[in-house]
This record gives structure tokens, C-alpha cells and sequence, in this order.
């Protein structure tokens, strides 16, 4: 099972903490990358950072990279892709996509008392690099480098601002309250958005 979820609506301040680094030495970091993994499989979110769920570690933990609304719902579909003390060291290109967060639920006054309000989430467009280089330690402690391209570079963002606090809501213009359908209908009519892969990011 795994840990309860941090919000905004409980706890912002541990949200806004910096994460630390992880210690090779101190082996917990492999069961909180279990507590990660069974996290994202539980309740369909694209990728999550340990902060979220009460563990503030510098580790990214994606599930789904693709932008693919089935395979985000379908539990048995899962990268597990892992990255642990990450470092982004170069950013090129601009994208545009509708993010949402489930440490960011939405603020909800008028709905039934059966409607399940933990489909509502605070959301906007976000924009992000195209390209992003990386340098990250895999889970037996090897260094590694790479560059990631395209929604996977969205993804990794998004979770790379967790480590330092950041979150999605300091990024947008505008704020929306959505539900699970309507943000499942806006991106299919409003997808991943490319408007440059090479120019200056930052």
C-alpha cells in the first residue's frame, strides 16, 4: 500500500521543501521507490516524486511518458523508469501541454455530496522544454547521462520541480478546476503541443 498523498489542501509547506539528496549508503531508498511505483499504479498518474507522497528524496519515478490518455489509466502498463539525485544541465525547445497534479486537487464548492471530488484537480497550460540533458544515478548507483526529448521531457520536468519545491500552479496564466472527464476531452482536442524543438529555453 502506498503512502497517503500530499496536497496543497493539508500541506503546502512540505510540498514547497527542497528534496534531499539520496545516500547510496542507506538502502531505504529502494522500498520508497517501491512505495513510488505502487503509488502511480494505484492512481493513474503519469509519474510521481517521493515529496508527494511524504518522502521529500530527490528521485523520479515515471510511469508514462507517452501522452497516451488509455495507457495512463491502464495499471498495467509501466516504464518504471527511475532516476535518482537528477540534474537537468541543458534545455532547448518550447511545448505547451495540460498539466494537472495529484498533490494539487480542486477546490470544490457546488457538487453533489456523491460526486467524487478526487477527480477534480487544479490544472493549466504549462509550457516546458522540448529537450532536456540530464545527469542522474540509476538504482544501483551508476551515473548516467541522456538526453530526453519530447512528452517524456514534460514528464520530467514536472517531477523535477517537485524536488525543489516548485509545483505546476507557479507556471500557468490561467487556472481551471477540471475533472477527470474534461481534462480527458480537452487533451484529446488539445494534445501535446510542439512549437519549437532547438530554440533557447532558457
Amino acid at each position: 500500500m502506498a503512502k497517503e498523498r500530499i496536497t496543497i489542501l493539508d500541506n503546502e509547506e512540505f510540498l514547497r521543501q527542497v528534496s534531499a539528496p539520496v545516500d547510496f549508503e542507506d538502502k531505504s531508498y529502494l522500498e520508497d521507490i517501491k512505495k513510488l511505483k505502487d503509488f502511480c499504479q494505484n492512481d493513474g498518474v503519469f509519474a510521481l516524486a517521493p515529496v508527494q507522497i511524504g518522502i521529500p528524496k530527490r528521485i523520479i519515478y515515471i510511469r508514462n511518458s507517452t501522452s497516451d490518455i488509455d495507457k495512463l489509466y491502464d495499471a498495467t502498463y509501466d516504464e518504471s523508469k527511475i532516476y535518482i539525485n537528477p540534474v537537468i544541465l541543458k534545455r532547448k525547445g518550447l511545448t505547451k501541454y495540460l498539466e494537472g497534479c495529484a498533490s494539487c486537487p480542486g477546490i470544490i464548492d457546488n457538487i453533489a455530496p456523491e460526486s467524487d471530488i478526487d477527480n477534480f484537480l487544479l490544472v493549466g497550460i504549462v509550457e516546458r522544454p522540448y529537450s532536456i540533458e540530464v545527469e542522474y544515478y540509476d538504482v544501483e548507483g551508476t551515473k548516467n547521462k541522456e538526453t530526453i526529448e519530447g512528452f517524456e521531457s514534460t514528464v520530467f520536468s514536472h517531477e523535477y520541480n517537485h524536488l525543489n519545491g516548485v509545483l505546476h500552479l507557479d507556471l500557468i496564466k490561467e487556472l481551471w478546476n477540471m475533472d477527470l472527464k474534461t481534462r480527458n476531452e480537452y487533451r484529446k482536442n488539445h494534445p501535446y503541443e510542439i512549437i519549437s524543438k532547438d530554440c533557447n529555453y532558457d
